[in-house]
């Protein structure tokens, strides 16, 4: 029992420890961290300008009410303030701007780190080629001072 308990253990460890696993978590954390920032930038920054360009509309009171109403209420609180059920279509559209927002900085945040990566295993290729060469015979890399190729004995 104790010993599958120190394999699960083990194996957690391992899991953990893999760098995709750590890299998620920073994404979720800077994730977490971001969200609210976005969502001001799209509340209080961006959708004034669009509204305004609209009509003076604010996005945030746009609903359908679901309920049958006589009256008119001017607000989304005020409307659910009285007990109507609605739909909040103005809500939704400034979740899914800040949505674009989010999805677009992850995207060029993905694509900056891809092209360090790739200038990092380039510059690591560049380093191992100086310090090897390819066997004529086996085609294995092997340093560049060898006499014989450890791979397959052939002298150089």
């Amino acid at each position: 029992m104790i010993s599958k308990f120190k394999g699960v253990l083990k194996e957690f460890k391992e899991f953990a420890v893999k760098g995709s696993v750590i890299d998620m978590a920073v994404g979720i954390i800077i994730g977490g961290a971001f969200s609210p920032l976005v969502n001001s930038l799209v509340k209080d920054i961006i959708m004034p300008p669009i509204g305004f360009v609209m009509g003076k509309v604010d996005f945030s009171n746009l609903y359908i009410s679901v309920t049958p109403t006589a009256k008119k209420y001017q607000t989304l609180a005020e409307a659910q303030e009285a007990g109507l059920v609605t739909i909040n279509y103005g809500l939704f559209i400034n979740t899914l701007i800040s949505f674009v927002i989010v999805s677009f900085a992850v995207f060029l945040l993905v694509k900056l780190i891809n092209k360090l990566r790739a200038q990092k295993k380039e510059e690591n290729s560049t380093a191992l080629e100086n310090t090897t060469k390819e066997c004529p015979f086996c085609y294995s890399n092997i340093n560049i001072k060898a006499k014989r190729c450890p791979y397959c004995t052939s002298e150089l």
